[in-house]
């Protein structure tokens, strides 16, 4: 048993609103968890948060970024053990998504559509967090 926290890091990542009014928020599907969240993934050794939260996002949505605002760090629990992810409001520059087992669909949305669907409370406060500090 350790109480070693697991590190991790990710981004609520949007772009401009495809239609040119507001933004839109992207959200990945992992099937593991039948979950919709924000991209995110465990650090890697010697790895800094800023290079796994980019790195993250390059993987689970096809799409470099560009990190802004850093947001709270969320604090819970998996499998009996704490866990810390470290998270950045991210503009989406270029790429595109290729589903893969880890990461089946990806989906741009309004910032209340995008609310509705997430799964976790915690990642519905993140958003409402990066919605108050994102300026596009």
């Amino acid at each position: 048993m350790s109480g070693t926290p697991i590190l991790a890091a990710g981004c609520v990542l949007w772009r401009p609103a495809v239609s040119g009014h507001g933004i839109e928020i992207a959200l990945v599907h992992r099937p593991k968890w039948d979950d919709w969240s924000h991209p995110k993934g465990k650090r890697k050794r010697g790895e800094t948060a800023e290079a796994c939260a980019m790195r993250e996002v390059l993987e689970e949505t096809g799409r470099r970024c560009e990190l802004g605002t850093r947001l709270p760090t969320a604090h819970y629990t998996v499998d009996g053990r704490p866990k810390e992810v470290a998270y950045w409001s991210a503009r989406a520059l270029d790429g595109g998504f290729v589903p893969t087992r880890e990461i089946d669909a990806l989906v741009w949305l309004p910032p209340s559509a995008a609310r509705h669907r997430l799964t976790q409370p915690r990642d519905r406060e993140l958003l409402d967090t990066a919605l108050s500090t994102t300026h596009p």
